[in-house]
């Protein structure tokens, strides 16, 4: 029975989430997958930094990181070190969660974000310092929140090339959408994701299409291999007519919806995120509410489609989870075997 030390770099509600969801899959980890977990630090916004429930007296995130792992030098030596980040995201640079993440594997930790930024805009160099540190950096809750897009595409669909994808990654803007086609106002069904936790801190990320800029830079990055950022990705989000246009495309047999999608041609990649009037038998504008899709397109098995009906924090937390177990998987082997094994 292994036991993990964990470190968590930001504690909104996704954190507080995955931290009862830890509780109450205990046993289950136990049985199951023969490791326990413990939180020893935490970074917060509103009650600082703590290591071991004590106060920690630093000036910054970074500093904190620093005396965290410097605490946790015998626990990161076993591989039983993993740092979970999920600051919110900075669409800009990707920072600072993408230090955060540096920082962390330089000190021996293994790293589970639910933060898109790292993988959006540095996740070549992320990937080769996971590799160089024999640590595993892994992020699952980035894009679809529990659903296993990446480890799908790394375990499941050996030799297979992913060409594109096309998809409805952005829970807020489709729950407006769909609201908007049933009467309900714009602001009303955004206050209503605010409310839920669902909607990013700040909603321009959402409504500007930001957030599903940087999920497709991010799948790109993955998939592709592609050295994308947000800023290279197409972008027009909801416009002040989209509850007009909704309603337009409904009554012409149509659903508007944000569509997020990628292309491959050789070594060139196309990124685009923008509003659609999909037609009624495509599987995306069937898709309703808060729930997501996405559909891959694959050189040996045509289209894989995976639809998420449901979401919010619980499925986040449990990307978190997940990313936890299959670290816990990669350490019970031999530490030979664990080390220098890259990262999806």
């Amino acid at each position: 029975m292994s036991q993990f030390d964990l470190i968590i770099v930001g504690y909104g509600n996704v954190a507080r989430r995955f931290e009862a969801l830890l509780a109450e899959r205990r046993k289950v980890l136990a049985r199951d997958h023969r490791f326990t977990a413990r939180i020893v630090a935490t970074a917060t916004r509103r009650h600082g930094y703590r290591y071991g429930g004590r106060p920690l007296r630093v000036a910054s995130t970074i500093e904190f990181l620093d005396a965290a792992l410097a605490k946790s030098r015998a626990a990161a030596r076993q591989q039983r070190l993993v740092v979970i980040e999920t600051t919110t995201l900075d669409v800009v640079r990707g920072e600072p969660a993408t230090r955060h993440v540096r920082t962390a594997l330089a000190g021996g930790a293994h790293v589970v974000t639910a933060n898109k930024g790292p993988v959006a805009f540095a996740y070549r160099s992320l990937a080769r310092a996971a590799e160089r540190a024999g640590r595993r950096f892994l992020f699952e809750g980035a894009v679809m929140d529990g659903v296993p897009v990446f480890n799908l595409a790394r375990e499941t669909l050996p030799a297979v090339k992913v060409t594109g994808f096309r998809g409805i990654v952005n829970s807020t803007t489709n729950y407006i959408l769909t609201a908007m086609e049933n009467g309900q106002g714009f602001s009303a069904a955004l206050a209503e994701m605010q409310a839920r936790g669902i909607a990013e801190a700040d909603p321009s990320l959402d409504l500007e299409g930001w957030d599903a800029a940087a999920k497709t830079a991010a799948l790109a990055n993955v998939l592709f291999d592609a050295r994308m950022t947000p800023h290279d990705v197409e972008r027009r989000g909801l416009t002040q007519e989209a509850g007009r246009d909704a309603l337009e495309a409904r009554k012409a047999g149509r659903r508007l919806k944000l569509v997020a999608s990628a292309r491959r041609q050789g070594r060139e990649v196309t990124a685009r995120v923008a509003c659609e009037a999909l037609p009624a038998g495509d599987l995306l504008a069937g898709v309703e509410a808060q729930h997501n899709a996405l559909v891959l397109e694959t050189d040996l098995l045509e289209e894989i489609a995976i639809v998420q009906r449901g979401g919010g924090l619980t499925a986040t937390a449990y990307a978190l989870l997940s990313d936890l177990v299959t670290i816990a998987r990669a350490t019970s082997q031999s530490p030979r075997s664990a080390r220098g094994r890259r990262t999806p």
